[in-house]
């Protein structure tokens, strides 16, 4: 009797697997299920296997990735494969890296959105209570301006993760773990030559965080980047929780620190709200010394970037985003402001 090839076993694995990816892609309650079920058991499990590598591991895999995809057919050329099989091993290389990457991490974008899963209604925009929104947030932003230094970079994280360990279970967020730590970048000219402050690694769960990020932005970018390894798929959502988590913090500077993370997007929707006037008004009621921070800021990534190799890279993920469901693209980080917005003022219970 002849032996059942264990390679159609295999397949029919990645062909079920495969199936489950697009049945959580049109079915959002299946993604919530994934989201809140399957994804703390896998980054759990994912992240603890390279939590004591220093490293950014993600990095080396995807590299190694293209090596084998590269370097598969001059293998089989040496060891005398033929074209078909080597056009089967080459499609199952993009199918383990599709299938790893969306089961390791990459369903969460196929979820119920913020509203949806937090019951939270989204408000439609009122001038009114734009204007009174940004008189709260500037006051806010002015009284929390501080020159105190911000505490270690472990005393951020630990301190993170306990106000993440807060929030209401409706929000759908995994639990946080002690032995989930940012790891640094390898390639950090790169990334700062386009702009990237930080990543979520979908392939070991790991974020990334850029060596170069001023100290002020620390705390706002690992916030969002753990809001990532924690299931947020959304930037916008993951901009929230970065804002909301670190003024709740004990610390003075990191207060500042996620004001001052917010202003970007606050100030890019009152320039498409607001007239001119209300506008100047608007940053004129803005301590001086924080919009010169800001200025420092813009200069210090501006002389980091490369424009051409910049735009290659935001046109390639705003294709990436909106394949996955995020329709605004890379607009969507902006789109923090209407979640801040729709805030019922007992939410954080």
């Amino acid at each position: 009797m002849k032996s059942f090839p264990l390679r159609f076993v295999r397949w029919g694995i990645e062909a079920f697997l495969l199936v489950l990816v697009i049945l959580c892609r049109y079915w959002p309650a299946a993604g919530e299920v994934y989201a809140r079920y399957v994804y703390p058991v896998c980054s759990t499990v994912l992240s603890a296997l390279v939590a004591w590598i220093p490293f950014s591991v993600e990095e080396w895999l995807v590299i190694a990735f293209c090596v084998l995809f590269i370097g598969l057919p001059f293998w089989a050329r040496r060891k005398k494969k033929g074209w078909k099989w080597t056009l089967r091993a080459e499609a199952e290389v993009l199918v383990v890296v599709y299938l790893w990457f969306y089961w390791g991490w990459g369903i969460n974008y196929f979820r119920k959105d913020f509203f949806n899963r937090s019951a939270i209604e989204p408000v439609a925009y009122v001038e009114e209570d734009f204007h009174r929104f940004l008189t709260t947030y500037t006051d806010s932003l002015n009284a929390a301006c501080t020159t105190l230094p911000l505490p270690a970079h472990d005393e951020i994280e630990q301190e993170v993760k306990q106000l993440y360990a807060q929030v209401p279970s409706r929000f759908g967020l995994s639990s946080p773990r002690s032995y989930q730590h940012p790891k640094p970048v390898a390639f950090n000219v790169l990334y700062s030559g386009v702009g990237v402050l930080g990543y979520m690694g979908p392939f070991f769960a790991e974020s990334q965080l850029n060596r170069e990020l001023p100290p002020l932005q620390w705390p706002f970018t690992y916030a969002h980047e753990y809001a990532h390894l924690l299931g947020v798929s959304s930037e916008a959502e993951a901009n929230f929780w970065a804002y909301q988590i670190c003024i709740r913090s004990q610390s003075p500077a990191v207060r500042y620190a996620g004001y001052f993370g917010l202003l970007p997007y606050v100030l890019s929707n009152a320039a498409g709200l607001l007239d001119d006037d209300a506008y100047r008004q608007l940053l004129q009621s803005i301590r001086p010394e924080v919009i010169q921070t800001l200025r420092e800021k813009q200069a210090y990534w501006e002389e980091r970037y490369s424009p051409w190799v910049g735009r290659i890279q935001e046109q390639i993920y705003d294709w990436y985003l909106k394949g996955n469901q995020i329709s605004s693209g890379q607009k969507n980080y902006g789109e923090v402001i209407a979640m801040v917005l729709s805030l019922p003022a007992d939410w954080w219970k």
